[in-house]
């Protein structure tokens, strides 16, 4: 196929994006939805190429892992259009947007993605050379960016292909994103080797990502530091992947002990590790470590790449052998950008000074011991310790900052609470709150310039932690207050004290879990320094809390059998057993009854608000529920013939279940009787609800009563599980639910699945489990209310793909839940605020 001059500008082309097509019917792009070859990939090259025309113009390209993206993108770069490659639409793209006032602009407008032709000539002057810009490692949204030329990304492309020795039938996956400049190096390298790329956005951590690496015969992965903690939680280890050829890292230091253990793992089974070193100013790639020195020399960067040299510049306070390291070779960048000025310069640098120390072994390899700057990345993320000092004295915290190879360490002077300053460092900085440490004293150390003395505090940050002397219950009073957002925890205090509910209760057990190993049937109610002291030294077996596996069990089987990817109903009224036991161990605490009503109050409000808000929205987009679906009165008012507000009716039955018990104990004498017959009053109400179960009164057949009625007793009989104290009582709860489940379907297998869970939830109070089992499930249960409220709008799109569906629903589910859960804790922060 010969490529149309008119697709040929003045201004130098990339070969890997002019010349796919000379890889014929080879398989280029492989997704969950099909392949794409070579040939058909360089059509719609070409295509998009041509819509661009041949005045060159700055061409914006959202890059998303997405063959749409990964099309705009070659298509720019074939047509000679420099590209300036941004993470999507968010934020930090309008910002770059305002700041360059690009030409074209690729991307999804509403769900489609859309060249939008902003001027038909260009605003700007473009330098010839000029390819690619790129935002500086992590700091996306800053106006200040990498300016690359097409012999840059064509060397740095073919100098990665040749050390990895990337072959034609290799199958990379994208487990980075295409706007960074990792990822963007093994798009590039792979299609510079008419390799297959294996396309998806996908994490490391989701079983479907290994279902498709698998299924494309994926060769190669690539991964920053924190993806190999995902591949720990993943199993990783484990799993078979018979085409497995090597694996790379690369986006900031990898522990050299996890370096030590995965290169043991890929002899093992077959597959080389390679550690590399780069920055987006050398394109990507800098120097790697030979995969048969991984084992022995973890520490070491390497040797730089085919076509790079290395050089130590002089650091002033530097011992011997250490100096600034500057590397030299024909992928460093043309310079900086930080004007669309800027744009119209050349080459303004010839050598890259990294600003990282180091030194040259007696061996040849190269190593990192430092920052010269105080610039860190962590986790992939270039981090500015200066700016989060700023933001933290916008709040009224005095703190320095250090950057480690994993982690931000925050010292705050004076009395500010840890857990607060990790959120406002996290939130703001976009790291997991885990890669943020904060340490406390009483003031910061100050040089006699009245500077701080960082070098102090860095050997301040290299020790220990935990103050002396500590122990074990301080340990857990800090995974208390982390848990639960507060820090007033105190070892006499339990989880219930401490106004644990069912949604907290999901983390606290799962963390506690890992801490304490096997944990006590009632370590909710027990006060901190009674829990039993973890067993130092011996492997301790993994358990799951049995409520917690059935909440995260019973939401996989609703949403599935609503998809259908399978049939296996009765999940929504064992989720109705499950929330009367919690209620019951919650909700009916040893506290006077005003404080039991202002419990079953707060409870009400965790389901019904975020119920209520995205209903709301579904009003606003879609015609598909009432006004008395918002109010949660569908099962009251109707229609009955209503095709979808009946979505909601678990919900609507658990709060109008709720609300009849809160105003049950809102009676002295029902609240005295609660306490001193705690089995015998749900057993009562288990009779109560038997009368609507069985319709005994004939009204179901001439009202419809709502489903809060009618299966209303599965929910006291849960309240009677939790309170069950003895053998006797485990068994009348048993055999009342195996009698009178049975029969209310029709359908044995749901009835059979609703026994069972009763059964477990009062016989068996943990389950044999695994560490990521017991994650995963705790995310689940977790987010049950949130997947149960959003999957009715997620699935009905992929009928088609019911795995992906039931994924994708799950997905969305845990991601609402996520930010509900911030919300509410940004609101119960300030009304403690409030009310000290």
């Amino acid at each position: 196929m010969t490529s149309p001059p008119e697709l040929l500008p003045a201004a130098g082309t990339v070969p890997f994006a002019r010349d796919l097509a000379r890889h014929g019917s080879r398989p280029a792009v492989v997704t969950a939805g099909g392949t794409l070859s070579y040939a058909e990939l360089a059509d719609r090259v070409d295509e998009v190429a041509r819509a661009l025309g041949t005045r060159r113009r700055l061409v914006l390209v959202a890059g998303a892992n997405t063959v749409d993206a990964l099309v705009g993108y070659l298509a720019a770069l074939r047509g000679g259009h420099p590209v300036l490659l941004v993470p999507g639409t968010g934020p930090s793209t309008r910002a770059l947007v305002e700041a360059y006032d690009p030409d074209v602009l690729i991307g999804p407008v509403d769900g489609t993605w859309t060249i939008q032709e902003r001027r038909a000539g260009s605003a700007h002057e473009l330098h010839p050379e000029l390819a690619l810009l790129l935002s500086t490692s992590g700091s996306t949204g800053s106006p200040k960016l990498v300016r690359l030329s097409a012999a840059n990304l064509a060397a740095n492309a073919e100098s990665i292909a040749d050390y990895l020795g990337i072959r034609d039938t290799d199958r990379a996956a994208t487990t980075l994103p295409l706007h960074y400049c990792y990822g963007l190096s093994v798009v590039n390298s792979h299609l510079a080797r008419g390799a297959t790329l294996i396309l998806t956005d996908l994490s490391v951590a989701d079983r479907c990502f290994w279902e498709l690496f698998r299924a494309a015969r994926g060769t190669t992965f690539a991964g920053v530091p924190y993806t190999f903690d995902l591949l720990d939680r993943a199993g990783f280890a484990e799993l078979d992947l018979p085409h497995l050829r090597y694996v790379t890292q690369a986006g900031g230091r990898l522990a050299p002990e996890t370096v030590v253990r995965y290169a043991e793992l890929g002899r093992r089974r077959g597959w080389d590790l390679f550690v590399m070193y780069g920055q987006t100013e050398a394109t990507a790639r800098m120097a790697y470590l030979p995969p048969d020195l991984a084992r022995t020399r973890p520490e070491a960067i390497g040797v730089p790449v085919p076509g790079g040299r290395f050089r130590l510049a002089p650091a002033p306070g530097q011992p011997d052998g250490v100096g600034e390291l500057v590397y030299a070779g024909p992928n460093v960048m043309l310079g900086y950008a930080r004007t669309p000025a800027d744009l119209a310069s050349g080459r303004t640098v010839d050598e890259l000074a990294t600003g990282d120390l180091a030194r040259r072994g007696p061996d040849g390899l190269w190593e990192i011991v430092g920052r010269r700057s105080r610039f860190a990345k962590i986790l992939g993320l270039r981090v500015d310790p200066q700016a989060v000092e700023a933001l933290l004295a916008r709040h009224a915290v005095e703190a320095a900052c250090l950057g480690a190879d994993d982690e931000l360490v925050v010292t705050v002077a004076g009395d500010a609470a840890p857990a607060r300053v990790r959120r406002l460092v996290a939130d703001e900085v976009g790291l997991p709150p885990r890669a943020v440490r904060v340490r406390t004293v009483p003031r910061l150390p100050r040089l006699a310039t009245g500077k701080v003395d960082y070098p102090a505090l860095r050997d301040l940050a290299a020790t220990p932690d935990a103050p002396p002397p500590t122990s074990a219950d301080d340990d857990l009073c800090r995974l208390y207050a982390e848990v639960l957002e507060r820090d007033d925890v105190t070892p006499e205090q339990s989880f219930v004290d401490l106004g644990g509910d069912s949604l907290s209760y999901v983390e606290m057990s799962v963390r506690l879990e890992r801490v304490l190993g096997t944990l006590p049937p009632d370590w909710h109610t027990r006060p901190i320094a009674a829990l039993p002291a973890p067993a130092a030294g011996r492997p301790r077996r993994r358990a799951l809390e049995t409520s917690v596996a059935l909440r995260a069990a019973a939401i996989v089987l609703i949403v599935g059998s609503h998809i259908p990817l399978f049939t296996l109903t009765g999940g929504a009224h064992l989720l109705l057993a499950v929330a009367g036991f919690n209620f019951a161990r919650f909700q009916l605490t040893d506290a006077p009854r005003r404080d039991r009503l202002r419990q079953i109050r707060a409870g009400l409000a965790r389901i019904v608000l975020p119920t209520t808000a995205w209903i709301a929205a579904m009003l606003v987009v879609t015609d598909q529920y009432r006004l008395s679906t918002l109010l949660l009165a569908h099962s009251l008012v109707g229609p009955a013939d209503g095709g979808t507000e009946w979505h909601f009716w678990f919900i609507e039955a658990l709060v109008y279940l709720l609300v009849a018990a809160g105003a049950l104990l809102a009676l002295p004498r029902v609240d005295r009787w609660e306490r001193r017959f705690p089995f015998g009053l749900p057993v009562a109400l288990v009779g109560l609800g038997l009368l609507g179960r069985y319709d005994v009164f004939g009204l179901d057949a001439r009202y419809g009563l709502p489903t809060a009625l009618v299966a209303g007793w599965l929910f006291a009989l849960g309240w009677a599980a939790a309170r069950a104290r003895d053998v006797r009582q485990r068994l009348l709860v048993t055999v009342a639910a195996a009698a009178t489940v049975p029969g209310f379907f029709g359908e044995p297998a749901r009835e059979a699945l609703i026994v069972a869970g009763f059964a477990l939830l009062t016989w068996v109070p943990a389950v044999p489990s695994l560490g990521p089992v017991n994650r995963l499930a705790g995310v689940l249960a977790g987010s049950s209310l949130y997947i149960y409220l959003t999957h009715w709008q997620v699935f009905p799109h992929l009928r088609d793909r019911p795995l992906l569906a039931l994924v994708l629903s799950l997905a969305v589910g845990v991601a609402y839940g996520t930010v509900v859960e911030r919300v509410w804790r940004l609101k119960l922060n300030r009304l403690l605020k409030t009310r000290r």
